[in-house]
């Protein structure tokens, strides 16, 4: 691992407030690669065996089953993965794979869980960062059962653009077949969600340049709750989430 890169682990939330002396243990354990786009870091099944890092890149969080897939995260930097798993030293629910050429850290499970038993402060951070990851769970599954293709649409452009300081034009973080996955449709679904949003508020340009021409309309079909839309991602494990849009000129 890079001298550089042990500082920036160090800040993570996950890792912050634990002892100077567990971190340097742990530390001794942590080991860096670089991989390529398309990379299969790990699959459902496998058995947890790291807890992954993203330091640089982006990785994408999916699962399958009978043929079908679907998104559950994207993680970017710095985020990591997947820690429930690594705590209860149980198999993975999702698999990963590379989007882009990425540098990930690894830690290795059992001496995770070794400082957990031992660092208070550190299992207090671990436990912060799960509770961070189920109530992002229940979020998303509250909006896929709460809301139709539309109305899941409208909120989360709505959310985006509130994350991004009330932007109203911004660019999608992922291709559209990654967030119809993420969002629980078809990428034909998300299209034509799309096209009948444009007489809700938004306007389509380019490949994913959005522009919001009606704020109040698309309020009044998304009907934004903060009890499913929440305040925003926390923490730096990733369990239902897309990295943030970004704000275009």
């Amino acid at each position: 691992m890079r001298p550089s890169e042990r500082p920036e682990i160090r800040d993570l939330p996950l890792f912050r407030t634990m002892r100077d002396d567990s971190f340097d243990t742990l530390a001794k354990d942590f080991f860096a690669r670089d991989f390529p786009p398309g990379f299969d870091l790990l699959r459902q099944g496998d058995p947890a065996r790291v807890l992954h890092i993203v330091l640089d890149g982006a990785v994408l969080l999916y699962t399958r089953h009978r043929g079908r897939e679907t998104t559950t995260a994207v993680v970017e930097p710095p985020g990591s993965f997947i820690l429930a798993a690594c705590i209860r030293d149980a198999p993975y629910l999702v698999s990963a794979r590379t989007l882009e050429r990425a540098r990930v850290v690894l830690v290795p499970c059992e001496q995770l869980r070794s400082i957990v038993r031992q660092d208070p402060d550190f299992a207090l951070a671990v436990a912060e960062e799960l509770s961070g990851c189920i109530r992002q769970v229940v979020r998303h599954t509250k909006n896929l059962k709460l809301r139709n293709a539309q109305e899941r649409l409208a909120a989360y452009l709505l959310r985006e653009s509130r994350l991004c300081g009330d932007a109203d034009r911004f660019i999608l973080p992922v291709e559209m077949r990654t967030l119809a996955s993420f969002l629980g449709m078809t990428p034909e679904t998300l299209s034509r969600s799309m096209r009948s949003l444009e007489a809700a508020g938004i306007a389509k340009e380019g490949a994913r340049a959005i522009r919001i021409t009606d704020r109040d309309a698309l309020a009044r079909l998304a009907a934004p709750d903060a009890l499913i839309d929440g305040p925003g991602p926390v923490g730096t494990s990733r369990g239902i989430d897309l990295p943030g849009v970004r704000a275009a000129s």
